[in-house]
């Protein structure tokens, strides 16, 4: 009886119940390229995310029929379906224009003269990088002209610094020159470092280190700088990730002692806000005045890291209060702190990049902090700082917060500058082709450059360093006072007038063993981080010989500087061991 009692439960109970149906299927580019690591997240799951496999492969056991998809990877758009789990599926990627830019040729690789090659490795441990093509020579016969944004970004010097440290190679991506170059201060011995209210604009021509056929051409460009008696009032929103991946030494722990710095540095005129995102979105500390600092100290030692990353929704909440606090004519900023990974929300870089976009007008900047190892998303916090007129940098130990935080803060946290970028023209006559070190991609051509050219924000005293390396046509005309023309355009703060400044550059060729010091030291910056991409340009420059550069330009006590020289060092043990042992 009982047997049959239970062949009449097994006939009567719906199927679906002990159905168990296995997804399987691949996912590509537009190009039919196997996409590994993409992130894919089923409706009947939850939050709970899966990862396509190194021929681009997934297969997930499912106890629905039918149900919703949705897939997403750096550098392409996020892709959304309902499927039918018994059935193979086959997902198509669809790339990003910056994505895209790797394989179409656009006009500005045909101006740059970039040839095709292979997609990069842009993934590492987890982590995550936006991809990069070296910049080659340009005829200037062809285009006299060029141009580049102006920034204050600086991440990935550290980033690079931690790798080493950890006597790890460094993806090709993650090396950016004109962030290394950021980081150091390039103001000549014999210039003074005072306020002002204009861009100042120094050249200098040096022989290459590398090529004895080429020249150096170093343009130093020094900011506005603000008297600190006039720094106005800031309103701060500190954006910090307290979710799960946040609960290891070099990230929450590492944010909360990089905050306290910068919370010593408020006055009482200041207001801070703290919201926080892990599991949820909390307001962890009402606006407070700057005066109370043992109140904002307790707020953030009170945080702990749990939960998923709710970042979408913490980001409207920052920029609200942001918003419901704003200094007229003051400095509004919403500072986030993270590790980068957004997994509930909108997490696709187009659509966060759209979100904050949505904010630039509102004169709310964006100052992005990375922290982490083994999941830091460098491309999504590097696109979220520029499309929210901001700056980025990376936390890689406590001796770099103190840096941003106390010795650079007026530079970091008060902009003088917003849209800043710099047009060369070179005079075709001299200059026969010129390599930009450094921003690579960001070139535009010479049709429409001007207009096309997206500028960056600059700190109060900020001095960027921009290295062209230069052919020129023959020696017959050396006696020319100018070899081309700098424009530097950019707003001021609260002000939608276009502001220009015209520089001349200056035809005063020195062999670099007797240019200032500051020169020296930035052709070392640059060779390194160029032999660290592996570039082509460098010839037999080796990374002995950078540092013998490096070592001949350090006449001061600056650490920093003395710091890079033991990163040679590393890279000498990480790129040549060979080296290492016959020594």
């Amino acid at each position: 009886m009982r047997v049959f009692i239970w062949l009449i439960i097994l006939v009567s109970t719906p199927t679906s119940i002990y159905s168990q149906y296995y997804l399987r299927g691949e996912i590509k580019n537009e190009l039919g390229q196997k996409l590994e690591g993409v992130k894919i997240n089923l409706k009947s799951k939850g939050t709970i995310p899966y990862f396509s496999g190194n021929t681009g492969t997934f297969g997930i056991s499912s106890n629905s029929i039918e149900d919703s998809i949705f897939c997403s990877f750096n550098g392409y758009e996020i892709f959304k379906a309902f499927i039918d789990s018994r059935k193979f599926q086959s997902i198509v990627l669809k790339m990003l224009p910056s994505t895209a830019q790797l394989y179409y040729k656009k006009l500005v690789s045909s101006i740059t003269d970039l040839t095709a090659k292979e997609q990069s490795n842009n993934s590492v441990l987890g982590e995550s990088y936006s991809n990069i093509i070296e910049n080659n020579f340009i005829n200037t016969k062809q285009y006299p002209e060029t141009g580049f944004a102006l920034n204050i970004d600086k991440a990935a010097y550290s980033n690079i610094r931690r790798f080493l440290t950890n006597e790890m190679f460094i993806p090709a991506d993650a090396i950016r020159v004109e962030e290394m170059l950021n980081y150091f201060n390039f103001t000549p011995a014999n210039k003074k470092d005072e306020s002002s209210e204009s861009f100042t604009c120094n050249t200098q021509i040096t022989s290459c280190p590398w090529n004895n056929k080429h020249q150096l051409l170093f343009v130093n460009i020094v900011a506005p700088k603000i008297n600190l008696d006039s720094i106005p009032a800031s309103n701060l929103v500190f954006l910090i990730d307290v979710s799960g991946s946040m609960d290891k030494p070099n990230r929450l722990p590492l944010l909360q002692s990089s905050f306290k710095f910068l919370i010593n540095n408020l006055r009482e005129k200041d207001t801070l806000s703290i919201v926080t995102y892990g599991g949820n979105v909390a307001i962890a500390l009402a606006a407070t005045s700057g005066g109370e600092k043992q109140k904002m100290i307790n707020a953030i030692d009170s945080l702990s890291a749990f939960g998923d990353t709710p970042g979408e929704d913490a980001i409207r909440v920052a920029y609200s209060i942001a918003k419901s606090k704003f200094i007229p004519k003051g400095n509004n900023r919403v500072i986030l702190a993270t590790d980068g990974d957004f997994n509930v929300g909108q997490t696709s870089e187009k659509e966060l990049e759209d979100l904050i976009s949505s904010y630039r007008q509102t004169g709310i900047y964006l100052t992005c902090l990375g922290v982490g190892m083994g999941n830091y998303k460098d491309s999504k916090l590097e696109s979220l700082s520029k499309k929210g007129n901001g700056n980025f940098a990376y936390i890689d130990q406590i001796r770099e917060a103190e840096k941003i935080m106390v010795k650079e803060f007026t530079q970091t946290m008060f902009a003088v500058a917003n849209d800043a970028f710099v047009k060369i023209k070179f005079d075709k006559k001299i200059v026969n082709q010129y390599r930009l070190i450094g921003y690579d991609n960001k070139k535009n051509s010479i049709t429409d450059t001007s207009s096309q050219l997206e500028g960056g924000e600059v700190g109060s005293g900020h001095s960027s360093m921009a290295i062209f390396e230069i052919a020129k046509i023959n020696d017959s005309l050396l006696k020319e006072e100018s070899i081309g023309s700098i424009a530097i355009q950019y707003k001021k703060p609260d002000d939608t007038n276009i502001w220009q400044q015209n520089f001349n550059v200056m035809n005063n060729a020195t062999p670099i063993d007797s240019a200032d010091a500051s020169y020296r030291f930035a052709a070392s910056v640059a060779a390194f981080g160029s032999l660290l991409k592996k570039s082509k340009h460098l010839g037999n420059f080796s990374f002995t010989d950078v540092y013998q550069l490096a070592s001949s330009s350090i006449i001061d006590d600056d650490l920093t500087k003395k710091e890079m020289l033991l990163l040679i060092q590393k890279a000498i043990k990480v790129y040549q061991p060979e080296k290492r042992k016959s020594n």
